[in-house]
């Protein structure tokens, strides 16, 4: 009899310790599940922010999903220990958690039809065409990482390696980022606070001037801003506009795009093009 209680209780252990990892299991997904549903619903929208938004959620219910394992792992270690009160305590295989999927790459470029005489991007030789993707794709990272998030999701275009967008809520504002070379000993035209445009400035750890500006365009309804300055062999330029359709002046002053411009990852990208350039010679100083 002995013998046969012993067996019995064997497998009623057994059976105990396959039913608490079946309702670990159960716990586990009923929570994220939960977790899910309580999200908000993601709005109907394209492209980068649509891609965003799922990679947002997936992390969400990956995060929680974790701890909520972590502390069933736990509960399935206890539930298949032995009973002998020793230390030699065997416990089911950990569940694994998968990791956040990680996030898209480079989006594609906006596409932007030339204007009559204009060159395009997909004209250029592919060698040089792949090299100056390479850097619109940087310095797209860049931007987005520094911009504030009132000017949106910032994408590339196809058109020129300086230009780029941003959109948000419906609208599309223009970004430049420029390094173009000049002339030996150019030096960058300082801001004056005429017709409506006012100037801020700011001093580079290596004692280079930089110069920003918020300045009235187009029917002086709405602003634009930039910053500039000279930089080794270039001359350096990032402003944005306004969307004209709604009448919205550009979504950053002069006073973040000064923070942008002393940023250590920026100023990389600009070193980087200031010693291979992705432009042409500068001809026209179009700041004034």
């Amino acid at each position: 009899m002995g013998t046969n209680e012993n067996l019995n209780e064997n497998l009623n252990g057994d059976l105990n310790g396959d039913l608490a990892a079946e309702r670990a299991v159960l716990l586990v997904r009923e929570a994220m599940d939960r977790t899910t549903a309580e999200l908000p619903a993601l709005p109907d929208l394209a492209g980068p922010a649509r891609a965003q938004g799922m990679r947002r959620k997936a992390r969400v219910r990956a995060a929680i999903g974790g701890g909520v394992l972590a502390v069933v792992a736990i509960g399935v270690a206890g539930a298949f220990a032995l009973p002998d009160g020793g230390g030699n305590q065997e416990a089911a295989g950990v569940i694994g958690v998968a990791a956040a999927p990680p996030d898209a790459g480079p989006q594609p470029p906006v596409h932007l039809e030339p204007t009559p005489g204009e060159t395009p991007m997909s004209a250029l030789p592919p060698a040089e065409r792949a090299r100056q993707e390479n850097f619109q794709n940087q310095a797209v990272g860049v931007l987005q990482g520094l911009l504030p998030e009132a000017v949106g999701t910032v994408r590339r275009t196809d058109l020129n390696v300086n230009l780029y967008q941003a959109a948000k809520d419906g609208k599309t504002f223009t970004v430049i980022f420029s390094v173009r070379p000049s002339d030996p000993g150019t030096t960058a035209r300082p801001c004056r606070e005429i017709k409506g445009q006012t100037c801020a400035k700011a001093t580079l750890p290596d004692g280079t001037e930089v110069n920003a500006a918020t300045a009235p365009i187009n029917s002086g309804t709405v602003t634009e801003s930039r910053v500039f300055f000279h930089y080794g062999n270039s001359d350096v330029l990032l402003s944005v506009g306004p969307h004209d359709e709604s009448n919205t002046s550009a979504p950053v002053t002069k006073e973040q795009l000064l923070e942008v411009a002393k940023a250590p990852g920026f100023l990389d990208l600009v070193n980087a093009a200031d010693r291979r350039p992705v432009q042409e010679k500068q001809t026209i100083v179009p700041l004034g």
